[in-house]
């Protein structure tokens, strides 16, 4: 009886209380560094080379890693040419380094990126498969990395798939870092405040 009665004063005087109300700590713990390998500059010398950031996903949130990808150097300030090579980087399989370091993309292929229709709103990328169909992780990596690319967009994103659904304008936000797996939440594409 003094055993117990001394666990339950330890225990108390941890400091900890209990709770009815769901907390949200946040992610837990990992060993993974999630710290991005130095870029190679050797790879932005060579001819059509485009340093770029693209979002990928570690211990569960979005962090920028900076790459180098291939853009025809004709075609450097074309949006769907620049945006086509950030989904390539982006469906590649992280590097060796990256993956020490925690790196994975839920960005799978084959996904394709053209211009927009007629009748869309300026700006509008279309890709391949609906983004509501994609993964909320994947549309996550896809929004975040076109959004941080003065090539692609300037602040937001608006994108539609090969259906008739219209084109949906998406905002990289910090709590979609910090949660991927969350569905974006689209915004009014007139309300997106990109500058096409």
């Amino acid at each position: 009886m003094a055993v117990s009665a001394v666990l339950a004063g330890t225990v108390a005087g941890c400091g900890i209380r209990t709770t009815s109300v769901p907390v949200d700590a946040g992610p837990a713990p990992s060993r993974m560094s999630c710290t991005p390998p130095s870029k190679e500059s050797s790879a932005r010398e060579q001819p059509g080379a485009l340093p770029v950031r693209v979002y990928l996903v570690c211990t569960s949130a979005l962090e920028a890693v900076d790459r180098t990808v291939s853009v025809p150097e004709k075609a450097v300030d074309n949006r769907v040419a620049v945006a086509s090579a950030l989904l390539d980087a982006l469906e590649a399989t992280p590097s060796p380094d990256e993956e020490e370091a925690g790196f994975t993309t839920s960005v799978r292929g084959p996904l394709t990126v053209r211009h927009g229709r007629d009748g869309d709103p300026k700006g509008t990328l279309r890709l391949s498969r609906e983004p509501v169909d994609l993964p909320p992780t994947a549309l996550a990596q896809i929004v975040c990395t076109f959004a941080d690319s003065a090539s692609v967009a300037s602040g937001g994103v608006v994108l539609g798939g090969p259906g008739d659904y219209g084109p949906r304008a998406y905002r990289c936000t910090e709590a979609a870092k910090e949660r991927p797996e969350s569905v974006l939440s689209p915004v009014a594409p007139e309300a997106s405040g990109a500058a096409f």
